[in-house]
């Protein structure tokens, strides 16, 4: 039985998770800005399911909400920092409030909530830390920018991250998702003010995004995933889920290391 914290449990992976661990009868401590949106859950986990509410933003709130379910079910094996939103925009026309909410949620709020938990696994000799990123989190796109910086953060820290604690027992995992059914680019996202010079780059865009998505996962399927994840003894540091994301990763990559060679002898100018 492993014991389980996920933010944004509400919805959409998330909520996925919850169940697939609930299911098998693990343990979960699930969070949710609005907590009700557990009830369904808890009438038919019971005493399995820990509804939390939580807005990953507040910082002292993460670090408390880690601390309850550590207390209330004895440890914690897996935290999955799941909370997070897409915020639609050219970079020209991102408000500064708009820049900094989507960083404070999908940066900050992921870091809260891995420094919460860190002093208890490590006390524990074990763990595992799931980060929800993105194949946006390894290429970016336009028209969403501010959300490829986010989660590139992201994977700059947990790579990090991971090379700090290997030591004390503790893995990490970056989850880098494709496109699926979520409410991702829905209800879930926010979107900036538009200037009417950027009318043809959105609208290429878009469909250069309907193009990636044609044939988007099921949620659901990703269960089974996430679980021979935190099952396995030796748990990648990045995988992708979906079936596009390896694709769009190996032509962006291979496009990056042609440059770079392209450019190496003015590198090695530039090194005097």
């Amino acid at each position: 039985m492993k014991t389980w914290f996920i933010t944004g449990a509400s919805k959409g992976f998330g909520r996925e998770w919850t169940i697939a661990a609930l299911e098998r009868g693990d343990r979960v401590a699930a969070t949710a800005r609005t907590v009700s949106a557990l009830d369904d859950l808890r009438e038919r986990f019971g005493g399995a399911l820990l509804p939390l509410q939580l807005d990953v933003n507040d910082r002292e709130a993460d670090f408390a909400a880690v601390r309850q379910a550590a207390d209330h079910f004895g440890r914690l094996d897996v935290v999955v920092n799941n909370a997070g939103y897409g915020q639609f925009g050219m970079i020209e026309e991102l408000s500064e409030e708009e820049a900094r909410a989507q960083f404070e949620t999908n940066v900050f709020g992921a870091l809260w909530v891995t420094q919460a938990a860190l002093p208890i696994l490590r006390a524990q000799g074990s763990g595992h830390l799931l980060q929800v990123s993105s194949i946006g989190g390894i290429s970016a796109f336009a028209n969403i920018g501010i959300y490829n910086a986010s989660k590139w953060a992201l994977e700059g820290f947990s790579q990090a991250l991971a090379r700090e604690v290997d030591h004390f027992g503790i893995k990490v995992t970056l989850i880098e998702p494709g496109g699926f059914s979520t409410d991702w680019g829905g209800p879930s996202a926010k979107r900036a003010t538009p200037l009417p010079d950027y009318e043809p780059v959105r609208e290429r865009a878009a469909e250069q995004r309907r193009s990636r998505v044609w044939n988007p996962g099921d949620p659901k399927a990703t269960g089974k995933a996430v679980l021979a994840l935190v099952d396995a003894e030796n748990p990648p540091l990045r995988v992708f889920f979906g079936d596009g994301p390896l694709a769009i990763a190996t032509a962006d990559y291979e496009s990056r290391l042609a440059e770079w060679r392209e450019w190496e002898k003015l590198s090695i100018e530039a090194h005097g």
